[in-house]
């Protein structure tokens, strides 16, 4: 069988696959084996520095800022696609006076970093909390990039689609919202999950704009228990935090690719025995 794109590598192909996957690995875990040797011969897997996580209030501090985490990035998610709904809905307008506004606008939030836009909105509205900044920050860069995931799902699908719903009765934006939309989120679900992976990573951005979420209570704490001997120890452990919540995250993502993957497939050879018959 041969994609479009690429031909489906045979025996010898997957056999070197596998031999560089196998390097790889190796040399990935050789350097993992050389830093844990490098910290432990400077004492940083002493007991002594590890005793504080038996005090419960040490992970009270540390919940309490990944609770913060999880907050802003899910507030920022639910209006991160709220926006990329509205985004998507103003570039596909049929009128230019629309239409080329909001894709400049659109270029310019995905093209601004983040960071930036965290501290514009501060300097802007002097009235708006850390919080609110990190939130809307994140919900306008993301919801730029979904808005354009949207856009691209609804572009892909037939024409069809839309021409049945107008036949139906429903108005354009109806048919935008109640036929075309829910395909092209089922579509590019795997995309969107991404992007949130990446905008709960973004989050830790806060902590330069002042926001009291992980990193900062991780921070402080340190400070308070003893910075020079704990704050590898905190470091670690903060950052454990992070990749058990994005690589759950990945996981559910990576599981929706598989499975729209399966259906595709399923449904392709399922039109493809009908035609047949």
């Amino acid at each position: 069988m041969t994609s479009v794109l690429y031909d489906v590598p045979g025996p010898k192909a997957k056999v070197r696959a596998r031999v560089i996957s196998w390097i790889t690995g190796l040399i990935v875990l050789a350097l993992l084996a050389y830093t844990g040797l490098t910290l432990w011969q400077k004492g940083m897997w002493d007991p002594t520095r590890w005793d504080i996580f038996n005090d419960p209030l040490v992970w009270a501090v540390l919940l309490r800022g990944l609770v913060v985490v999880l907050q802003s990035a899910l507030v920022a998610t639910v209006l991160a696609l709220l926006l990329g709904m509205v985004f998507a809905l103003l570039r596909m307008s049929s009128h230019r006076a629309i239409r080329i506004p909001t894709t400049i606008v659109l270029e310019f939030f995905r093209g601004m970093p983040v960071l930036l836009m965290m501290l514009f909105i501060l300097l802007a509205f002097p009235g708006v909390s850390a919080f609110w900044a990190v939130v809307s920050a994140l919900a306008v860069y993301n919801g730029a990039i979904i808005g354009e995931a949207l856009r691209s799902g609804v572009v892909a699908l037939p024409k069809g689609q839309r021409e049945a719903g107008l036949a139906i009765g429903l108005r354009p934006l109806q048919a935008r919202l109640l036929i075309e939309f829910p395909q092209a989120f089922r579509t590019m679900l795997p995309i969107i999950v991404a992007q949130i992976v990446v905008l709960l990573k973004d989050t830790a951005l806060g902590y330069i704009v002042g926001q009291v979420a992980l990193i900062r209570e991780g921070e402080l704490l340190a400070e308070f228990v003893g910075r020079q001997q704990y704050f590898f120890s905190i470091f670690l452990v903060m950052l454990a935090m992070y990749l058990v919540i994005n690589l759950t995250i990945s996981t559910i993502a990576r599981q929706l690719a598989k499975r729209r993957g399966f259906t595709v497939s399923k449904v392709v050879a399922d039109e493809s025995m009908s035609a047949a018959t």
